[in-house]
């Protein structure tokens, strides 16, 4: 299951973390937003504890989204070690999303 991060816990639920993070930026009203969800949660329950997957509303985290440039959502940033790794913006498969981010086994 996600967690919700803002500005004041992205420290230390993500920049502090010490197993990869996947950061998933999205609003409630972007539809696309939406679709990808169910995808990274089975992209983060099928790797478990090797994996933390965290949201974050654009709406209410500006300030976040601006740090990352964030220009279109959902956008999907890895966090490894406290830096961005990589990033998928676009609802997309579940297999493409793995590949893009660096995941696919």
């Amino acid at each position: 299951m996600a967690i919700d991060v803002t500005e004041a816990t992205f420290e230390e639920e993500v920049l502090k973390s010490e197993t990869p993070v996947l950061v998933d930026f999205w609003a409630e009203w972007c539809g696309p937003c939406h679709a990808v969800s169910p995808v990274l949660e089975k992209i983060a329950e099928e790797r478990g504890d090797e994996l933390k997957l965290v949201k974050v509303n654009i709406d209410n985290e500006q300030g976040l989204s601006v740090k990352y440039g964030v220009m279109s959502i959902p956008t999907m940033i890895l966090f490894k070690d406290g830096a961005p790794a990589a990033a998928a913006v676009g609802a997309q498969p579940k297999a493409s999303l793995e590949r893009t981010l660096g995941l696919a086994a």
